[in-house]
């Protein structure tokens, strides 16, 4: 089995499963209790949020435990404009931003904040005159992602920060959930107030993910209850899973260059692969420091997504059509389309994820049945060509 899918999600690692199997056995109290077995619990939780600080470089207190990626990202949003909506009524994002975003942006909208939706150059770069020519004194949110998930491209997220500076009103939330463990993201060097991770993403549990809340930044919550995580996100703590993210965070920093390393020369051999095979093309940038060395996303124009899948799944390969969110959607991709693509590029996308576990070979093995799949399907879609 060829598993290429780890943007939607990833296999836990060993050590995370068999410590939150322990966790959930020996440390079962509720870490809000006071007696012994409630303290060991909350002991867990502090030394947690303590293991993530060290690896972000950041205080143990600037990190809050959320569900995962989409509820640390409604969190940053809404908890910023709800608490800083006297100070103006401006927020921007992009047109290529995780539907976690774009949607909580959409829905503000239609409460009377006026939004901007950022454009995106042909590699899928948000560019930074468009930022600046959006920016005013009104503007009191930025939120720009690290890395999108689709096809794999790197945002300016440093250049943006640095801009920022001259903007102190204005927040600046990172969607940083393909992004941590994988690229060097430092929230103090790059003058980021608010960023989301999801643990599942690196070979954590699913369920639990954390926002980075620059000390002194206050938010309005989204549930109100115990008070936990600093009044941020009531709800009694999940103790296995956070232990378990901790673990995967740690783990994945511990081999972050050597996943950089790897994965950047996979991502090679996948791109070789693909621009070898005419009918294919290929998403993004041309330049391998542009694009995430974990993500590649190419296109068949003419032949459904579904179609190429599951013909690949007969490999047993297993890759996607683009964000696992919105794969089930028929209709173009709004990120392709951001970019240019016209619908025949747009509705026909493979996006293909891996990590340390894949091998050379891999990539090979790869080729080699995509190479096949291609051939068997282009008369099928002559045929289909022929009919419409």
């Amino acid at each position: 089995m060829l598993y290429l899918d780890y943007a939607a999600t990833t296999p836990p690692y060993d050590e995370v499963v068999d410590t939150m199997a322990e966790i959930m056995k020996k440390y079962f109290g509720n870490p809000s209790s006071l007696h012994r077995i409630g303290m060991e619990a909350e002991q867990l939780i502090r030394q947690s949020r303590a293991v993530i600080a060290k690896c972000l470089n950041v205080l143990p207190d600037e990190i809050r435990f959320t569900s995962g990626g989409t509820e640390s990202n409604n969190l940053a949003i809404q908890g910023t404009v709800s608490k800083f909506r006297h100070r103006g009524n401006h927020i921007i994002t992009s047109v290529i931003e995780h539907a976690s975003v774009y949607e909580t942006f959409q829905q503000l909208e239609h409460q009377g904040f006026r939004v901007t939706y950022l454009p995106v150059d042909e590699t899928g770069c948000v560019r930074m005159d468009h930022l600046e020519q959006a920016l005013t004194d009104d503007t009191i949110l930025v939120s720009i992602m690290a890395v999108n998930n689709e096809m794999g491209r790197i945002q300016p997220i440093s250049e943006i920060g640095e801009l920022l500076r001259s903007y102190p009103k204005a927040v600046f939330h990172v969607d940083a959930v393909q992004a941590v463990g994988k690229l060097p993201i430092d929230p103090v060097k790059q003058r980021i107030d608010l960023f989301s991770c999801s643990a599942h993403k690196l070979r954590g549990p699913k369920g639990i993910g954390f926002l980075y809340c620059r000390q002194g930044l206050e938010l309005t919550p989204l549930l109100w209850g115990g008070g936990q995580e600093a009044g941020i996100r009531s709800g009694t703590e999940n103790v296995p899973a956070v232990v378990g993210m901790a673990k995967a965070v740690r783990i994945a920093y511990d081999h972050r260059e050597t996943f950089f390393e790897h994965t950047s020369k996979l991502r090679e051999r996948f791109v070789s692969a693909i621009q070898a095979i005419p009918e294919l093309k290929l998403s993004g940038s041309e330049r391998a420091e542009d694009m995430a060395p974990h993500i590649v996303h190419f296109s068949f124009p003419g032949m459904k997504s579904e179609v190429l899948v599951h013909a690949l799944e007969q490999h047993q390969i297993y890759v996607s059509t683009r964000s696992a969110c919105s794969s089930g959607a028929e209709l173009p991709s709004r990120v392709l389309h951001a970019m240019g693509y016209d619908d025949a590029r747009a509705a026909h996308g493979i996006r293909l994820s891996y990590s340390l576990d894949q091998r050379m070979e891999d990539a090979e093995f790869f080729g080699r049945a995509l190479r096949e799949v291609v051939e068997k399907l282009k008369p099928t879609m002559t045929t289909q060509s022929r009919r419409r």
